[in-house]
C-alpha cells in the first residue's frame, strides 16, 4: 500500500487491504456519527393569532434556534385575509425582532401562494456564547 506518494523516495508499507478497507470503513462511520445535522423547524402563525398564542410560537422558535436548528415561520391565508398582507408582513417583521438577539434572516418574508414565509438561522456568536 503506498502511504505517501509526494515523498522522495514514495513511502510504500505491506498490509492487509481487507484490515485497512475495514479501517476506513469505521473511521467513515465516526465521522458520519459525530456531524450535527441542521433541521428545519416549522412555525405555523396566522393573521388572526392572538397574544398569548404569538408568545407560545415565539418561546418554541427561542428553543429551536438554541438547539441550533433553523426556523422556518410561515404565515397561511384564508379568503379575505389576502387583503391584509400589510397585517402579516408586520407580525413577521416583530417575530423577527423578537428573535433578533437569537438568530438572524436567512429569508425575508416573501409571499409564496396563500403564505408568507420567512426564515431565521441560530446567530453563530449566540451559540458560542451559550458553549462558554
Amino acid at each position: 500500500m503506498e502511504i505517501s506518494p509526494q515523498a522522495e523516495p514514495p513511502v510504500c508499507k505491506i498490509m492487509d487491504y481487507g484490515k485497512f478497507r475495514y479501517e476506513q470503513q469505521k473511521k467513515a462511520s465516526e465521522a458520519r456519527k459525530k456531524q450535527k445535522t441542521v433541521d428545519v423547524k416549522e412555525i405555523k402563525l396566522r393573521p388572526t393569532t392572538e397574544e398569548h398564542d404569538y408568545h407560545v410560537k415565539l418561546k418554541n422558535a427561542r428553543r429551536f434556534l438554541e438547539k441550533g436548528d433553523k426556523v422556518k415561520v410561515s404565515l397561511r391565508f384564508r379568503g379575505r385575509e389576502m387583503a391584509h398582507q400589510d397585517l402579516a408582513r408586520d407580525i413577521l417583521e416583530r417575530f423577527r425582532d423578537d428573535l433578533a438577539d437569537m438568530g438572524k434572516l436567512e429569508l425575508a418574508p416573501k409571499m409564496e401562494g396563500r403564505q408568507m414565509l420567512m426564515i431565521v438561522v441560530p446567530d453563530k456568536d449566540q451559540r458560542v456564547a451559550q458553549k462558554s
